[in-house]
């Protein structure tokens, strides 16, 4: 994951304990990486597809 996102294995560590935040910039590279949404990350919605994105 750290290669498609950039975030190492301590970063993640600290995002998980509350201890750190991801960036906007973080948020979107894991929602692409796994391939959803911001908002599916966020728990804003129960759509795990991404919407499709714009051209």
């Amino acid at each position: 994951m750290q290669i498609l996102t950039g975030i190492d294995q301590s970063d993640y560590s600290k995002i998980e304990s509350g201890k750190r935040y991801l960036t906007f910039e973080q948020c979107r590279k894991v929602a692409v990486a796994l391939g959803t949404s911001m908002d599916y990350l966020a728990g804003l919605t129960d759509e795990e597809k991404p919407y499709p994105r714009a051209k």
